[in-house]
């Protein structure tokens, strides 16, 4: 009974050790949510504006980039997959990597063939561990992405969609990441990034409008062909020099940046997010654990006490039958 004791205590105290670390853990998440998200709200103006003077640079200018006008039977493509570097975030990177394997399942049944660009040390090990070959790889940065890990990401992507396909390089892009809703609820979306699909206006919109550019969302069932969201809002007035053609190039590379950031500042808030309940599951965990077994101590205790009583009793009982004979 008294080592059934002692094991109790000792389990006792290593469930509030562990209460204690799950706890910090829990604490450091939610504090680094809201950094995210302040992270997020200051990017979103330059993403805006960024977004409306490519919008119309790109009516303007003749779409002969590989970025605006897609191929009539793509072949190969990219999918940016956006995991986590740490653990403790319960099933973040595992939704994700299964996302984009749906994503990759359904773009071999359309006859494209896959390149998997992966952030995270998450996903990296489980694409490796599998065998599978990756078109880059990002790490040290998912809890905290800066806009230099973003360039360097989109950097890649763009020099793989600029090269033929012959010669190693794919025909789309497409990402999965994570969208922060709120403290609550993130979901795994995947969405394709380039080409730009570029609508055609009427002649009688035309003046109302400045364009229409849309990139096609599979939202997250991840499939790649979305419909047309066209535009209702005016465009400002520009004027490009030396010409839209030469302004588009400049900008589709920082567009391209830009969307990378985006995805990797909501997946970072995200990550934090499912980090911070899944911290919070642990330490409910181990305080009702804990209070089972200080219960069950309890009992073990009881039931020592009403033993050690018995055992005087019955030797009371013992002598004083001696004593009467």
């Amino acid at each position: 009974m008294g080592a059934q004791l002692r094991e109790l205590r000792q389990r006792i105290r290593s469930v509030e050790s562990i209460k204690k670390i799950t706890r910090a853990q829990e604490l450091i998440a939610t504090s680094r949510i809201a950094r995210a998200q302040q992270f997020a709200e200051a990017a979103r103006p330059y993403s805006q504006a960024l977004v409306r003077a490519m919008e119309a640079a790109a009516e303007r200018a003749r779409l002969d980039n590989p970025l605006l006008e897609g191929v009539e039977e793509p072949r190969r493509s990219a999918i940016l997959v956006v995991t986590s570097d740490g653990g403790f975030a319960g099933a973040y990177s595992a939704n994700v990597i299964r996302q984009s394997e749906a994503l990759a399942g359904l773009l071999r049944d359309q006859g494209q063939e896959t390149v998997p660009y992966v952030v995270g040390k998450k996903g990296v090990s489980w694409f490796t561990f599998r065998g599978r070959e990756l078109g880059g790889e990002y790490v040290g940065f998912t809890g905290k992405p800066s806009y230099a890990d973003a360039r360097r990401i989109a950097d890649d992507l763009l020099e793989a969609i600029n090269t033929p396909t012959d010669e190693g390089g794919v025909d789309e892009i497409h990402i999965v990441s994570t969208h922060f809703r709120n403290m609550v609820t993130q979901e795994v979306r995947a969405r394709r990034l380039f080409p730009i699909m570029v609508e055609d206006v009427p002649d009688e919109i035309h003046q109302a409008e400045a364009g229409a550019v849309r990139s096609d969302n599979g939202g997250s069932g991840g499939s790649s062909n979305g419909r047309a969201a066209a535009r209702t809002d005016v465009l400002p007035l520009y004027e490009f020099e030396p010409s839209a053609d030469e302004v588009l190039d400049a900008l589709l590379p920082q567009y391209a940046g830009n969307l990378v950031y985006t995805a990797l500042l909501d997946a970072a808030a995200s990550e934090w997010a499912a980090r911070r309940r899944a911290m919070k599951n642990a330490t409910d965990n181990a305080g009702e654990l804990q209070e089972s077994l200080t219960r069950e101590s309890n009992s073990a205790r009881q039931a020592e006490i009403t033993q050690e009583i018995s055992e005087i009793v019955g030797g009371a009982d013992a002598l004083a039958a001696a004593g009467s004979e």
